[in-house]
């Protein structure tokens, strides 16, 4: 688990969607500091990870390309 990975993620998309990390992360995972104990060397759960991971994949812009060293796992598929 690389949580570097998110903190590049949430900086393309805010920078991108011109969001702040704060309401990101909020969006992400109803905790608005998750990117800023990332930054200061905390963890955060796999689960955590993984939820945010997911977001990013499904909510990527298509006119945004995703950053290549960041492997995108595939978007879920809608529930009819």
């Amino acid at each position: 688990m690389e949580t570097n990975a998110l903190l590049i993620l949430a900086q393309t998309y805010g920078a991108h969607a011109r969001r702040s990390e704060a309401t990101i992360s909020n969006q992400v995972t109803s905790n608005a500091r998750l990117f800023d104990r990332l930054r200061a060397g905390k963890g955060c759960t796999v689960s955590t990870y993984n939820t945010a991971l997911r977001w990013f994949a499904d909510n990527w812009p298509e006119d945004l390309e995703w950053p290549s060293d960041i492997p995108r796992p595939p978007k879920q598929k809608e529930v009819a």
